[in-house]
């Protein structure tokens, strides 16, 4: 059988198979494909699981042929399948519930403050803000010391973020050490951050969660290491971050990180963005405290200091409390 029947059998049986292939009007391109192949035919079943190398757009997100590939591209070069992040699901009812703001709850007063702290921080990171600011859709939320809200800050100003029409949220869960962000949202603890900075066999997608919630995806802490603090400042690192934050242009992130004053993690993170919002608990956090904490994220761009825990805000309304799931009374 010659180099063009060859060619033409094997484009047949690829189309059998499900795959659809370029089409060429000259008969160089078929004796191409068929003397690729020649010395050795794969059977249907395999050729089947193979895309076009280089094919644009759809191809790669689907597996889907684009009638737009050129024709030249080889038919059955095999192509690593486009990984895809994992779909969980929260309970908004739960999530409800503990006090925290999701997309179908009535208006409240804790979603309109968080309204209020995420407008400058949105605008920042869209570059609106009367000067540039460097890396300003990398948000860190941290706090001077342990248990001041700032997790409970960080899930209800990325789901507050999420919310807008035009803006994709990453949640990450910084804090290496003593991770809560999945116990938080009752998700399972998996693979994340440090093992990306560590594992060269996985892709950002193996680890990314989407959620239920539009627009909002999760990062997890990932697994334990003894070396977070030097991972967290490595090239790789910066690197890492500037995939995430510049994979989709309206992509904002936000990073769960430890306190500032037991930790060395969260230092090493701030120096990666453009954007810090410091938790303080009112009446309850020292002065001193909070001005040490300062002092060490003094060459961030953008620092934001908010006060939780308090009854009333100047507006009138009411932050919340935070320290798990109790419940949350809001003030007239």
């Amino acid at each position: 059988m010659g180099l063009i029947e060859q060619a033409a059998k094997r484009l047949e049986e690829l189309k059998r198979a499900g795959i659809e292939v370029p089409v060429a009007g000259d008969e160089a391109v078929a004796a191409a494909v068929a003397s690729r192949n020649a010395p050795a035919t794969p059977s249907v079943p395999e050729r089947a699981m193979r895309t076009l190398v280089d094919a644009p757009g759809p191809f790669r997100e689907t597996g889907q042929a684009d009638a737009s590939a050129p024709a030249s591209l080889s038919a059955d070069a095999a192509v690593e399948p486009k990984r895809r992040s994992k779909l969980v699901e929260i309970d908004l009812a739960r999530l409800a519930a503990a006090g925290y703001v999701t997309p179908a709850a009535p208006r409240s007063r804790l979603a309109d403050e968080m309204r209020v702290i995420k407008r400058p921080l949105i605008s920042n990171a869209q570059g609106k803000s009367a000067s540039p600011i460097h890396a300003a859709n990398l948000i860190m939320v941290t706090s001077a010391l342990p248990g001041e809200g700032k997790t409970f800050m960080a899930v209800n100003l990325a789901i507050s973020i999420a919310m807008e029409l035009d803006t994709t949220v990453l949640l990450v869960d910084a804090d290496v050490a003593r991770p809560a962000i999945p116990e938080r949202l009752g998700l399972p603890t998996d693979s994340g951050l440090l093992d990306l900075l560590t594992r060269k066999d996985i892709d950002v997608a193996d680890v990314l969660m989407r959620t239920n919630i539009e627009r909002l995806s999760i990062l997890p802490a990932g697994s334990p290491h003894s070396r977070a603090t030097e991972l967290l400042a490595s090239e790789a690192m910066a690197r890492l971050l500037e995939e995430l934050a510049g994979r989709y242009p309206d992509r904002v992130l936000i990073f769960d990180a430890p306190p500032l004053l037991s930790s060395t993690e969260s230092r090493v993170l701030a120096t990666h963005m453009g954007q810090v919002v410091l938790v303080v608990e009112a009446d309850r956090t020292p002065q001193s405290s909070v001005k040490g904490a300062l002092d060490t994220i003094e060459d961030c761009p953008v620092v934001m200091t908010l006060l939780n825990k308090i009854e009333r805000s100047e507006t009138g309304s009411y932050y919340g409390g935070y320290g798990g799931y109790g419940g949350y009374g809001y003030g007239q």
